[in-house]
């Protein structure tokens, strides 16, 4: 089935003085270390043959990857990589299941290297972990991941940069022995973006983003391409899989003026003529997802989001054991997610939004299922939060479909509120389990959670109304939930904080200089602050993309674009804030370099504004370590709870401890180069 594609330890706290009844009614405080810790186990997957079950657990103080017999107990398993600098997230086995490989970069710069492993090295008794073979061994580079052919279980399909930084070359690289050949090289005037293999391995066409924005579907020739299907700046189209007569393709798309959802249609790459297979049938979302049995070369399912997941079956066989396992999860979303290759054996998981999720093993022949393990069992789910599906106007009278959290135990009136937008800004928030809102809803928070306009999921439409809307109508769909609340009687007008991170962390700061009146705390995270040099220090592999961030946020090659993203841009407007704010930064994150942080934090402070700095030269775009997870949000609840009268927990680990020490700032040292 494959998809298309977005700590029992119960601290005391030491808590303001707010209403005391309240917080004896709030459930007790839940240590940090139960959302932000390493998971006991994570990321399962069936080898191809069914005989071995890989996850990720730590291994000396780090995320890293066990593989054990799938008849054995996890106490038996082995480790089977040694990373003790980052944590291993993703991996998967080759076709043959002879080798484990995974991708890694150093300290979250992005440059990820591939990396091979024989498990069968740590599976035999008395063996030490086996030493993971570095196959692309290069410096600067970022490996992309193409394919896995089937028919040949030894090679896979990349793409490097490390000859153009702006354009991937096509390799077929031989996982046994490391040795690459060039398929085809990338040149500037090319622009490939992506190559799509049939189901015996051979290459059929490819993806190409023009100067303009625009983009084609290509069918690849012995010598060139033809262009076969095209899509405009504001248009999608992402072919998926061929069909099982390897004669057509699946894409997904919403090309077309007077198509507003995603749609799936097949495609003839030598005819171009075009069948719609199937559109939302209520009307009111994207397709989000596609899922297709290898074994059959069919589809099983498609998959709608709105307020909640919505599964339309074509596997009737499927179907009838989806709904036998439902009907042991009435109320969970059930997601089968590895199988070896017969499809016999499935993992599945069941979470909710106060179930971080359970992982079951499903055989097909025998209609058993099997407990497997749960990522954070300590969670004590009976004090999660519910997650609510919720709309309301914007100031143009658009609908903005969101989620809102609401803590446990307290009446919902007058309540202290967090605003938690998402990144991208081209992404969107699901219903389901989330640790940072459950996170700040034990605390006893509202959290509002935001789709404005330009999320995706929510039509052609949507999207595009947040065209050159950065700090403006984006940030009104955010500030509009912040009054729809208040008017609701749920929010407190004078404790109302702002979190967020990438883009969450821009609408933070966007919020507090738009409109510096709305918020008593804020928290960005890896932030832009100036949309200018946001958009001159993109990363080089982003140069397909570049024109599109051009026209949906504003053009800094023309005066009136510059001039815009001037004025939409928090910096330009740093001497109105006066909200409290903490800005957390990783060092090395090319996505949004550390000088959007550091600018911000420069300015306050020249000011003489008081502001918090958390800088971890480890990072890139997010924390991947926990000890800087939770030494961030050790510090942020802390932070929160003192200019939102709310509470914390005030214990933390040595380690944690010392680890915050470390990477908070004096700010008077900050420096701009």
């Amino acid at each position: 089935m494959k998809q298309i594609k977005i700590i029992l330890f119960i601290g005391f706290a030491l808590m303001s003085l707010t209403n005391l009844a309240q917080k004896k009614q709030l459930p007790p405080i839940i240590d940090r270390e139960l959302f932000f810790g390493d998971p006991e186990i994570t990321g399962a997957q069936l080898s191809p043959d069914g005989k071995f079950i890989s996850f990720i657990k730590t291994y000396k103080g780090t995320r890293n990857i066990w593989v054990k017999k799938t008849d054995e107990d996890f106490k038996k398993a082995k480790p089977v990589s040694a990373d003790t600098l980052r944590p291993i997230s993703n991996y998967f086995w080759s076709r043959n299941g002879k080798y484990i490989l995974y991708s890694q970069d150093k300290g979250g710069d992005e440059n990820f290297n591939l990396y091979a492993i024989d498990p069968n090295e740590a599976l035999k008794k008395g063996q030490d972990v086996p030493k993971s073979k570095d196959l692309t061994n290069l410096k600067g580079v970022r490996v992309y991941i193409y394919e896995l052919p089937l028919k040949d279980p030894d090679i896979i399909y990349i793409g490097l940069n490390d000859r153009d930084k702006a354009w991937h070359d096509l390799y077929k690289l031989k996982i046994s022995t490391g040795e690459k050949t060039l398929i085809y090289k990338n040149l500037e005037t090319d622009r490939i973006t992506g190559w799509l293999f049939d189901w015996d391995g051979n290459l059929r066409l490819a993806t190409r983003s023009n100067q303009d924005g625009s983009n084609d579907i290509l069918r690849v020739e012995k010598n060139g391409f033809e262009k076969i299907y095209s899509t405009n700046s504001f248009e999608s189209s992402d072919p998926y899989i061929f069909d099982k007569d390897n004669k057509k393709i699946y894409i997904v798309t919403n090309k077309g003026d007077d198509l507003n959802f995603s749609q799936l249609i097949l495609l003839d790459p030598t005819t171009k003529k075009e069948e719609f297979v199937e559109k939302d049938p209520l009307n009111k979302v994207d397709l989000n997802s596609l899922n297709f049995s290898e074994k059959t070369k069919s589809i099983v399912s498609t998959i709608y989001n709105d307020s909640r997941r919505r599964i339309y079956w074509k596997d009737k066989s499927f179907e009838n054991d989806y709904k036998m396992i439902q009907k042991s999860f009435p109320n969970d979303d059930i997601s089968f997610f590895s199988s070896n290759l017969e499809e016999n054996l499935w993992l599945f998981s069941v979470s909710s939004d106060i179930n971080p999720g359970s992982v079951y093993l499903f055989d097909r022949t025998t209609k058993k299922t099997a407990f497997q393990y749960s990522p954070r069992p300590k969670i004590p789910m009976k004090d999660l939060a519910k997650m609510t599906s919720i709309s309301y106007k914007s100031s143009d009278g658009m609908e903005i479909p969101s989620f809102l959290v609401l803590p446990n135990g307290v009446d919902h009136k007058n309540l202290p509120l967090i605003v938690v937008p998402h990144g991208g800004p081209w992404s969107r928030i699901y219903w389901g389990y989330g640790g940072l809102p459950q996170f700040l809803a034990n605390r006893g928070y509202a959290v509002l959670l935001p789709n404005f306009r330009g999320s995706t999921g929510y039509g052609k439409k949507f999207i595009d109304a947040g065209n050159n809307e950065w700090g403006q109508k984006m940030q009104d769909d955010i500030t509009w939930g912040v009054k729809y609340l208040i008017n609701q009687g749920i929010a407190d007008p004078k404790r109302v904080g702002i979190m967020g991170g990438s883009y969450g962390g821009y609408a933070t700061l966007a919020g507090v200089t738009f409109t510096p009146d709305t918020y008593a705390a804020a928290v960005s995270i890896v932030g832009p602050s100036n949309l200018n040099t946001l958009l001159n220090s993109i990363p080089p592999y982003w140069e397909s993309i570049r024109k599109v961030f051009y026209l949906r946020m504003g053009d800094p090659t023309t005066p009136e674009g510059k001039e815009q993203l001037v004025r939409q841009s928090p910096l330009t407007h740093a001497n109105k804030i006066k909200t409290p704010l903490m800005v957390v930064q990783g060092a090395n994150d090319p996505r949004v370099n550390k000088a959007e942080s550091d600018q911000i934090v420069v300015a306050l402070r020249d000011r003489g504004f008081p502001v918090s700095y958390i800088l971890a030269p480890d990072e890139g775009h997010g924390f991947a370590r926990p000890v800087n997870n939770m030494a961030m949000y050790a510090e942020a609840e802390k932070f929160l709870a003192k200019h939102l009268n709310g509470r914390y927990q005030s214990t933390m680990t040595p380690e944690v401890e010392k680890r915050l020490k470390e990477i908070t700032v004096d700010v008077s040292t900050v420096t701009l180069k």
